[in-house]
Order: structure tokens, then sequence, then C-alpha cells
């Protein structure tokens, strides 16, 4: 039995925690059985994002003709795409492992762990102990019930990224977030993509006229089936077929070189067998946390994609200041979800924050206010792109509940909003800033500048 003062099970936001553990003077624990870093790092948002943003350059020149500019696209040099993204990674993975193992107070146990009993744990040939433990133990690629895919070669967004050539032509099951992300990312590099969406809208975990905004634009280069669920998955020599069902039980079958399935994550919280030290989780495999982000075993924590609230590194970052605070001091300071900000990386961006439409209005009096890309000076400039802003606030405070953003740059623009709402203040702060003129941010300014009843607001 080896004894720590502190455990910490995952190397990416979790390394914030261990960190700070360290600096602190406590003997800490790291048990990471997978590459150093984590998801992000390895298999998410800094790989995605190496790959989409030649995706939106090829399609900012495709565009280009309508500000009077008229340009060819020669070669997309897919090889040369993916080896600069491994290239960073591979860097990045190699540096924070040396800096861990030349790190005094901190060991590295390199094998995947289990609970065995109370704040103990089996990692490989080692039991290991400590009085607190941290949880941050991310989750991975959620397969659907499809006959015939364990027979099927198909990718994940784990396995898209070791692609060695170009796929002339992609199926994606699924089209969330990870799904029209490489929708826009095949589609730009030349691929033929089809997209088959179980729901009725795409992303549907945004706003509706967000939703069908997006799909009307990436129809133009992508085949978007929704209200189709896949059933069958079938593969003759180097092709993949796929069966899906519409909700008037049809059955239809595209076939391409490459099938991606893009339905989600699930939390790896179930493969360290929380409940043999008494943690609790809920039928999804989440561990369940209070405010505090507490677990039902007392000294334990739990964040990030671990506990399923908002699956984002930028959230899973920010909880492990929240649990890091809680955990070494009296008074507790509580996770406020709502300001969590999103982005998706499309063509053209989402950005969102707070509630929605429809769920604000369970619960508060609002005001509604739009505005349009097109109605700013840098948007006439930029050739009228279609895009729009939307706040909604509470009618008698000015609180911010919530902002969506679909057009260029949306990532960038709603940290005004996120800002503001983080520190409480109403949304005046934002009417009575300058902003600049002209450029994109005062497409928020003017949202908030139009507030009204939601029954009064014009149709976008």
């Amino acid at each position: 039995m080896e004894q720590f003062d502190i455990i910490v099970i995952g190397s990416g936001s979790g390394m914030l925690v261990a960190s700070a553990a360290v600096e602190a003077g406590y003997n800490t624990a790291l048990v990471e059985g997978g590459k150093m870093g984590g998801t992000c790092i390895n298999v998410g948002c800094v790989p995605s994002k190496m790959l989409i943003h030649p995706a939106d350059i090829l399609q900012t020149i495709i565009e280009a003709d309508r500000i009077g500019i008229k340009a060819t696209i020669n070669q997309v040099d897919f090889q040369n795409i993916m080896n600069r993204m491994h290239t960073l990674v591979q860097h990045d993975t190699k540096h924070q492992a040396a800096a861990v193992q030349a790190t005094p107070g901190i060991t590295w146990f390199k094998e995947h762990g289990e609970f065995i009993a109370d704040y103990t744990m089996q990692v490989g040939t080692h039991t290991i102990k400590a009085k607190t433990i941290f949880i941050a133990s991310g989750s991975r690629t959620a397969l659907p019930l499809i006959k015939g895919i364990e027979n099927t070669d198909y990718l994940t967004s784990d396995t898209v990224l070791e692609l060695k050539t170009q796929p002339k032509s992609i199926i994606i099951v699924g089209g969330g977030y990870i799904g029209m992300e490489y929708g826009h990312f095949f589609s730009a590099i030349g691929t033929k993509t089809t997209v088959i969406q179980r729901s009725d809208r795409i992303v549907p975990e945004e706003e509706p006229e967000v939703s069908d905004l997006l799909k009307t634009q990436m129809r133009k280069r992508i085949n978007i089936l929704t209200g189709h669920e896949a059933v069958e998955a079938k593969q003759q020599g180097d092709l993949k077929t796929l069966v899906a069902r519409n909700r008037s039980g049809i059955q239809h079958e595209f076939t391409a070189e490459a099938l991606m399935i893009a339905t989600g994550r699930v939390s790896n919280a179930d493969l360290l067998k929380p409940e043999k030290t008494g943690i609790k989780a809920n039928n999804h495999g989440f561990i369940e946390v209070n405010e505090f982000l507490e677990t039902s075993k007392k000294h334990i924590y739990a964040f990030g994609d671990a506990i399923g609230k908002q699956m984002f590194k930028h959230a899973a970052n920010f909880e492990a200041g929240i649990v890091w605070h809680n955990a070494t001091h009296d008074h507790k300071v509580p996770m406020d979800f709502l300001p969590t900000p999103r982005g998706v990386f499309t063509y053209p961006q989402i950005a969102a924050v707070g509630f929605k439409e429809q769920e604000a209005k369970q619960h508060y009096n609002v005001l509604v206010g739009k505005a349009f890309y097109r109605d700013t000076a840098m948007g006439v400039a930029m050739g009228s792109p279609e895009g729009f802003v939307k706040v909604i606030v509470e009618k008698e405070t000015g609180k911010i509940l919530g902002a969506h953003i679909i057009g260029p740059e949306a990532t960038n623009i709603i940290q005004e909003i996120t800002n503001v709402m983080t520190s409480g203040s109403d949304y005046s702060a934002i009417l009575r800033g300058m902003h600049i003129h002209p450029a994109l941010n005062e497409v928020v300014q003017n949202a908030f500048g139009a507030l009204q009843e939601p029954e009064k607001q014009p149709e976008l």
C-alpha cells in the first residue's frame, strides 16, 4: 500500500489540480493510463481545430467571389494538413509528460486504475490510497446500436485523426457538434460528405433558428438527412454502406469510402468502479456531484467530462479551480454552469451561453433582442454574411440569461456577453461600453439595443 496526500485521476484538466497540489507541498499521485494531456490535446479540441482552420480558409476562398475576388484552389495537401496536426499534438504531449516526470512531489502511475475500497485504488501492481481524491477521468466515444457495425471499419473522433489518405467520400452518423465540425472539414477539402442525423435538427442543443440556418448553409456542400436513424452497417471491399430509416419507416442506403460514428461521448467514470468507494453515478454513468462539485463520498471531488455537465475543456479548467478551492478552504464556492460558453467550429461558427429562449421563459419574464451581421458596417464590408445574434434577458432586472450567435467569429464575439454574465452585471454594461467601429462586435451591442417582448420579435 502506497499512501499519498492526494490522488488525481486524469491528466487533462486534472493536471491543473495536480500542479496546484504539488505547489502546495502535497505528496501527489497522478493516475493516467493513456496519453498525457487527456482528450483535448490528443483527440479533441486541439487536433480537430488544426484540421478545421484549413477548412475555414478554403471556404473563405470559395466565397471570395461575393466581394470581388476570383480565386481558385490548386491543391489541398491532405498529408501536410495531417502531419502538421500530429506534430503539434506530439510536441504538446511529450512536453507535458517530460514536465510531470521531472517534477518532485508527483508520482505518475501509467496504467488505468480502479477503486477497490474506500479511498483506495489498484493501478497495475500498485495499491494506492489518499485522503482526498479528484476524478477528472474524461470521456470516450459513444457507439450506438447499429447492426453489423462490429464487422465494419468505422472511424470515430479519435481514429479519424489517424487517416493516412483523404477519403473520396464519407458518411458521418451524428449531426451534433462533432459530426458537423468534421462534416465541415471533409466537405471543405473536397470529400463528398453525407451526414445522417437521428434528431429532426442538426446541433439540436442549439436554438432552433441557429440549427436551421446552419443546416441551410451547410447543405450547400453536404448531404444532410435529419430524422434518419442508422440501423445497419455493411462493408464490401473498401466501401462501407449504411442503412438509415426515416420517421415513416422507409429505409435508404448510403455508400462511401469512409464511415464515421459521431454520436456523442460517455463518461469514463464507470471504468473506475466508483461504487467501490461509495461514489454515486447517474443512469448514464456520469458521477453525481453537488453544487460544490463534491461527490457522495466526503473528500472526493469530480469534474470535467466525468460529471457530464458541460463537456468542454474550458469548463473543466474552470471547474478545476473550483474543486481545488473547495478542497482546501472552509468557505466553499459553488459552480455556476449558466455562464459556460460553448462554440461549434462549423462554417458559419456557432457560439452560445446560458438559456435558450424557451428554457428561460419557463422561469423568467424575458425580453429578447436580435441583430443581424448584415446590418453592421463590418458585416457589409464582409459581403453581408448570413448570421445573427440573439440575446435573452430578465425583464425586471436586466440580467443576461442567454445569448446565441451564428456567423463569422461567433466564438470570439460572445466573450463580451460571457464576461458580463460571470460578473453579475446587467446588460446595460454592454450598451454603455464603447465598441470599436466598424467591427463585428457591434452586432452584440445592436442585439441588446433591440430588446423587446418575444412575441414582437421579427422572424429570422
